[in-house]
């Protein structure tokens, strides 16, 4: 299994760090996902990559929640880091648009998404994005560079169907599913019936939004093995085909994980 979208780097792990990744081990997950969040998470997050060379792969972006008023600066200093040609980021993430507790800062944010989408097409990585009630000005901002070969994940999917058949009409884009998938009011199950399983990959998200029976407590990489179950009750095929299917998925969006 690949857990491809985990924050094991920030401090609600600092304790316990080292058993998380023997858990996620035990559970069977073969590699993690590390999206960055801001400037200050990339330290935490390169150490963390050192520790497990091969296991723990970063990302490099500006969560969209992370927009503040010296953001162009920040975008800077991160692209940087992206023109050494020998830099370790396997994906442009987390980017993307949120809407959802604060649009007064909505322009920023576009911008900082476009820019980060350029980043992408320049280097040739994937897109790990962020949306939350802002699905058309994100179909907005990606549909201009469809034809540069952008590829990705929109992680934690949570929207509709039709939205779900929008985002999948960009080639080489996933759906990251998590533990909102094993909720009991979840209306994901029924949606991804749709959906091609050939369009899916897991995803965590930890320390946030653990999958029942965990929900509401930490979650950690290990609770990927929940949501590989559901979606074998979903799809109606073994926990094995949902595992071999979606790592040939991750294989094919994140060149750069070996």
């Amino acid at each position: 299994m690949t857990d491809t979208h985990s924050h094991i780097y920030e401090p609600e792990f600092d304790e316990d760090r080292e058993l998380v990744v023997q858990r996620a081990r035990q559970a069977g997950v073969e590699r993690i996902l590390l999206p960055n969040i801001n400037e200050a998470s990339i330290g935490p997050m390169l150490s963390l990559c050192d520790l497990y060379p091969g296991y723990c792969y970063p990302m490099m972006g500006l969560h969209p929640e992370d927009v503040a008023d010296d953001y162009s600066e920040v975008l800077d200093k991160m692209e940087e880091l992206l023109k050494d040609p020998s830099h370790p980021y396997i994906a442009i993430g987390e980017v993307g648009l949120d809407f959802y507790w604060d649009a007064s800062r909505s322009r920023q944010q576009i911008d900082a998404f476009t820019r980060q989408i350029e980043w992408a097409v320049r280097y040739r990585l994937p897109l790990m994005i962020h949306s939350r009630s802002a699905h058309a000005e994100l179909v907005r901002s990606i549909r201009p560079y469809v034809s540069e070969g952008l590829s990705g994940v929109f992680h934690c999917f949570g929207g509709t169907l039709d939205e779900a058949r929008e985002l999948l009409s960009f080639e080489g884009f996933m759906l990251g599913i998590g533990g909102v998938a094993t909720f009991k009011k979840s209306p994901l199950p029924e949606i991804l019936q749709s959906v091609p399983l050939q369009r899916i990959v897991l995803e965590t998200d930890s320390p946030y939004l653990a999958p029942v029976p965990y929900r509401g407590k930490r979650n950690e990489p290990a609770y990927v093995a929940e949501i590989m179950q559901k979606m074998a009750c979903i799809y109606n095929v073994l926990p094995e085909e949902v595992e071999k299917v979606t790592n040939a998925n991750v294989k094919r969006v994140f060149l750069r994980v070996k």
